[in-house]
């Protein structure tokens, strides 16, 4: 199954990681930097213009997504339901 994570993009369940909070994980010095890291590595994708809320992590990318953390885990979880 897929989850929609925004502007038309779907990402593969089984690739997904985990969902965060782009607020409350930014807190740790460590998350910005890992984040700063993956950005300068090119495996940040940013979808869409807004500002994103939250992140799908996946093995090789990581998602910017304006759509928030507890959205995007509810729509996974109604998937794993289907």
């Amino acid at each position: 199954m897929y989850l929609h994570i925004g502007n038309n993009r779907l990402v593969k369940n089984s690739e997904i990681l985990g969902i965060f909070d782009l607020d409350s994980a930014t807190v740790s010095a460590v998350t910005r930097k890992y984040l700063g890291r993956a950005d300068k590595e090119g495996r940040v994708v940013n979808i869409g213009g807004e500002i994103p809320k939250s992140f799908v992590l996946t093995e090789t990318k990581i998602y910017m997504t304006y759509i928030s953390g507890g959205t995007l885990l509810k729509r996974s979880e109604r998937i794993e339901l289907i």
